[in-house]
């Protein structure tokens, strides 16, 4: 099992977000959860009644509240929920870095490697055995069996933040971050201004 990550690889499509606020009609809009609890999405949806006025400006694509697999067509920007564990997580993520202007960093885990990233003073080895095989909730007298098959993506060696293996563009900090955050970010891109995240809104005490 090897992460298959290497910098020289890493596309760079950024746009400047003073483009943004030039094209004509709505812009697109994709999101992901990669290894992540869904805080972020939660956070998305702590918007509440602010969500409306936002559609009329934005529209969202793949997304897990559209539940659409694939981004058929370019978009604009680009939300990441969640680290880098498995090779499906760097496949999708690449996808996302090809397929969008801008490419955010949401909440911990997609900017550092959050929770997930613990099991990297760990080797993989272990972190498996102590999971299926030593784990409390295995069945005494059958034999454990840590499971393989085909459609179960590869776990990488290690964890890694989205800027690991791809250029991210912005980073919006927090467990998970606020809705008022996403929101300050979101309104500065969709306006065309420089992003100007304010420290009340990315200090945690």
């Amino acid at each position: 099992m090897t992460d298959e990550v290497r910098s020289d690889e890493l596309p760079t499509t950024p746009m400047d977000p003073a483009l943004l606020a030039n094209r004509d009609g709505k812009i697109d809009v994709a999101m992901i959860s990669l290894c992540g609890c869904w805080g972020c999405t939660l956070s998305f949806l702590d918007m509440d009644e602010r969500i409306l006025p936002l559609l009329t400006k934005v529209t969202i694509h793949r997304s897990s509240l559209t539940d659409i697999k694939r981004i058929t067509q370019r978009c604009a920007l680009g939300f990441i929920e969640g680290g880098v564990a498995n090779e499906d997580n760097i496949e999708t993520l690449r996808h996302f870095r090809d397929k969008c202007d801008v490419l955010i960093s949401v909440g911990a885990c997609a900017v550092w490697g959050g929770v997930p990233a613990m099991r990297n003073v760990f080797e993989l080895k272990d972190c498996l055995s102590e999971a299926y095989v030593n784990s409390p909730t295995a069945v005494p007298g059958a034999e454990p069996i840590i499971p393989s098959h085909p459609d179960i993506p590869r776990l990488t060696t290690k964890v890694h933040p989205c800027h690991e293996v791809v250029k991210m563009d912005y980073f919006i900090p927090g467990c998970p971050p606020s809705a008022d955050a996403i929101v300050a970010v979101l309104d500065d891109l969709i306006h065309g201004r420089p992003v100007a995240l304010p420290r009340s809104l990315i200090h945690y005490d």
